[in-house]
């Protein structure tokens, strides 16, 4: 696929996207255990209060609308599913032997795509979800953040806002796909060297967000500072390539012109990014 002509996603839709795939036109039936869950799917978790409601309703009715599957790469005889997880786990749950669904030739991609757009249509994704699902079209498809925002249809500051919420700790990542911190909290909190400590005092004292915004000023004011000294040219260098690679960089100059430059990972794949990045230019 080229990236250079991706279309919004979100605007197209998920029978815009399925269009431009080969697909069976007939609806078939699967048998449940024929199917597996998508490896690309962005959503880990399930709210089981609204999975219980789909379960209620699938045993009234049935599944409706089709789940939509390829061939899956790693079993033989088995399908991937690239929509419709919840729908199948729903019908699990509720006795059903055979889904409905369409089967579609797609590359791994296209189904990252897929799972992406569907679970955001359906605001079924908590922000960390959707960031990492956005941060595996950078790191393992290529893109860009701009392609990402033209492909979503969001801003690229959106992306880039999202993008951030992954430099957290990953304890306060669980907080926040626990739902006991917002997305708003979270973005108060990147870039606090005492994160931990305000997260949970935030939690503590059931803070909103305007009213976090207030506590945390106390502990910006010396990282501000601090942000003001610095060369405007180096600040501008640091968010350059951190837009470009998607991981925070701090560079530190002397007077003689002697420094360092700190690229700043969270895990293995994104140490092997930077590493793959350092060799294939160098």
């Amino acid at each position: 696929m080229d990236t250079n002509k991706i279309k919004k996603g979100l605007g197209r839709g998920l029978s815009s996207l399925i269009g431009e795939t080969k697909s069976e036109v007939n609806t078939n039936k699967l048998s449940i255990s024929d199917l597996v869950s998508n490896k690309f799917q962005p959503r880990k978790t399930f709210d089981e209060e609204n999975l219980q409601d789909l379960i209620n309703s699938v045993r009234a009715r049935g599944i409706i609308q089709p789940i939509i599957v390829r061939k899956s790469k790693d079993e033989k005889s088995k399908y991937e599913i690239i929509a419709g997880e919840r729908r199948w786990l729903a019908a699990q749950k509720a006795g059903l032997h055979e889904v409905p669904v369409v089967i579609t030739e797609v590359d791994d991609l296209k189904s990252l795509e897929f799972a992406i757009v569907e679970n955001i249509q359906r605001h079924d994704l908590n922000a960390i979800e959707e960031a990492r699902g956005y941060q595996r079209l950078i790191h393992e498809f290529s893109y860009d953040q701009e392609k990402v925002a033209k492909f979503i249809g969001k801003s690229r500051s959106y992306i880039t806002n999202c993008l951030r919420l992954l430099t957290l700790p990953d304890q306060i990542l669980e907080l926040i796909e626990k739902q006991k911190l917002t997305p708003g909290h979270a973005k108060i909190l990147v870039g606090l060297e005492n994160v931990t400590f305000v997260a949970n005092k935030i939690i503590e004292k059931n803070l909103s967000v305007r009213q976090s915004e207030n506590f945390v000023k106390i502990f910006k004011v010396r990282k501000h500072s601090l942000k003001k000294a610095k060369d405007t040219n180096l600040q501008a260098l640091e968010n350059s390539i951190t837009e470009k690679i998607g991981l925070n960089v701090s560079i530190k100059n002397k007077k003689n012109n002697k420094g360092s430059i700190i690229f700043e990972y969270k895990d293995i794949d994104q140490l092997n990014k930077i590493i793959e990045i350092v060799k294939s230019n160098y």
